[in-house]
């Protein structure tokens, strides 16, 4: 295929084939390789460390900077946190229905729930997130010129570099605050690392889980028999979220890699130095896999969805996505039992100019 930047890559498709390559020990995750089929222009001369942090990272040097943070993301703490993500989503939802018997559902719900919580997470003020909403829509877009988004990538790496120099001087029990005492403790202090985690974290509380909210609304709205069933049975809600994320796949394109040496996938002979993009999308309707994939459906047995990735650099914070979609639904739809889509869903401004998938606006009425 052809990018938009005119550089070419392999496309791969199937489940059996993605899977395979993605944990090819030939196959590399580093952003900065020629080969690379990265569609996000990164400025030059910042350290690889800060500009791309642990998912351009391969082999033990990447597993080392995981084990950093994986603490902050297992079963027991994401359980813990469940409480404080209620109490939020509580907050936004009935401040929603108080302004009126309608609103855009992004702007009011979808995506203030989740940037106040990555925003607690992190330790960053919430009162900033206009600032990472403009930066991160920039880095994202498919038709921002290479400067528009150098520029933006640098104004957030600013910023994140004044909120690390704040919790170096003054400790804090957030996610940063935790990473820099811990890296600090182990001897191995490296700041570089601290940015690139935090800015990788801070991009995806504040884009992609507000489109999977988003999506997810439209797609049960648009099936009210199974809606109904999600009401009847909140027992469901955990299994309708897994359906939902193989269903939409907002990062279709985060499975990216270029291969170190010859590869073979299939039948086909991947260079060196090729870049390839797993598309998880097309992987998640695989009909190998998948009865009638393109039909929505709670009750299926997703088992094998890719809508995190697959292998070492799956998505690390998927434990944290799944609970906020689990409260989000269960929450949104027993409050708000008229919601509905103020305007066809066929009329949707989508978000075809941006990596991350999603739409620009949801109307809604109740």
């Amino acid at each position: 295929m052809t990018l938009q930047h005119g550089s070419t890559a392999w496309l791969l498709t199937r489940q059996e084939d993605i899977r395979e390559f993605l944990v090819h020990p030939q196959v590399s995750t580093d952003r900065l390789h020629p080969g690379s089929p990265l569609q996000v222009r990164l400025p030059v001369g910042v350290p690889k460390e800060r500009l791309v942090g642990m998912v351009g990272m391969d082999g033990p040097e990447h597993i080392a900077r995981r084990r950093l943070v994986l603490p902050e993301f297992t079963v027991k703490r994401i359980r813990q946190m469940r409480p404080r993500v209620q109490e939020i989503v509580d907050t936004c939802l009935t401040s929603m229905l108080d302004a009126g018997r309608s609103a855009d559902l992004i702007e009011a719900f979808a995506a203030p729930v989740p940037s106040m919580i990555a925003c607690e997470l992190l330790g960053v003020p919430y009162a900033d997130t206009a600032f990472f909403l403009a930066k991160t829509a920039v880095i994202l877009s498919r038709d921002a010129t290479r400067e528009a988004q150098e520029n933006a990538y640098a104004e957030l790496l600013d910023y994140l570099g004044e909120v690390v120099t704040r919790k170096e001087r003054e400790p804090s029990d957030d996610l940063i605050g935790r990473l820099i005492g811990n890296l600090r403790a182990s001897g191995a202090y490296d700041r570089d690392l601290v940015l690139g985690m935090a800015r990788l974290l801070l991009v995806a509380g504040h884009e992609a889980t507000p489109n999977m909210i988003a999506l997810g609304t439209i797609g049960l709205l648009e099936h009210p028999g199974q809606l109904a069933e999600l009401r009847a049975d909140p027992g469901l809600v955990p299994q309708a979220v897994e359906e939902l994320l193989r269903y939409f796949s907002i990062s279709d394109q985060a499975t990216f890699r270029v291969a170190l040496s010859d590869i073979e996938i299939g039948d086909v002979t991947i260079r060196e130095g090729d870049g390839v993009i797993g598309l998880n999308a097309s992987a998640n309707w695989d009909t190998e896999f998948y009865e009638n994939p393109e039909v929505l459906d709670i009750h299926r047995d997703v088992g094998r969805h890719l809508a995190f990735g697959y292998g070492p650099h799956q998505c690390i914070g998927q434990n944290l996505v799944r609970m906020n979609l689990e409260v989000v639904f269960s929450t949104l739809f027993a409050r708000v039992p008229g919601l509905r889509l103020a305007v066809p869903a066929t009329e949707l401004p989508l978000k075809n100019d941006q990596i991350v998938y999603g739409v620009h606006e949801l109307p809604v009425t109740w």
